[in-house]
């Protein structure tokens, strides 16, 4: 059983050392993690930015952040810590608008409406601005029915719920060309 994620003042402190250590390095800090593990911390330190995060980059941030953390006296002193640098996972909630730009083209299930009204959606993003975002809400039918085009909605941020997206398997990015080795139509042959 593992040990409860501090969010205390030590993260706190921290995500001060550590937070212009990222953005100096051209990063958002989005999660910062304190959690006791023995005689040990870990430290959960989760950066993204509108370019993605490749795994040079978290090799990147993960140097510059453990030197800060090695120089500063404060927090853990001679205590030993483990230093976990990663990007937010596809299960990370969308919550800021950086999250929705970074996810224009996305499908996304999210609630949308006044609060205690808000109904859940599955919808496409497709613009994200300072009044709010644009959905492609997919129409709700029967199975087996014919679908229908998604209509466009304009949502406001304060009617914004927190966003999730939704995996999809097949589908190429506007613009990338498909391969048709992916289809299953094209088997040659029928063995």
């Amino acid at each position: 059983m593992s040990a409860a994620p501090r969010t205390d003042p030590v993260a706190t402190r921290l995500a001060g050392l550590v937070a212009p250590v990222v953005e100096s390095a051209g990063y958002d800090l989005e999660e910062l993690v304190v959690t006791p593990a023995g005689r040990r911390s870990i430290v959960r330190v989760v950066v993204d930015r509108d370019a993605g995060v490749t795994l040079d980059d978290v090799a990147e941030v993960s140097r510059a952040v453990s030197a800060a953390l090695d120089q500063s006296d404060g927090e853990f002193g001679s205590a030993p810590y483990v230093l976990e640098v990663t990007s937010p996972g596809v299960d990370r909630p969308l919550t800021e608008p950086r999250h929705w730009r970074r996810n224009t083209g996305r499908l996304v299930a999210v609630g949308v409406g006044p609060a205690g009204a808000a109904e859940q959606v599955t919808a496409r993003v497709l613009e994200v601005d300072g009044d709010g975002v644009t959905l492609a809400v997919e129409a709700k039918g029967k199975p087996g029915a014919k679908k229908r085009p998604p209509t466009h909605r304009q949502v406001p941020w304060p009617e914004l719920g927190a966003g999730r997206v939704q995996v999809e398997f097949g589908r190429s990015e506007p613009g990338e060309p498909r391969d048709p080795a992916d289809d299953d139509d094209d088997d040659g042959g029928g063995q």
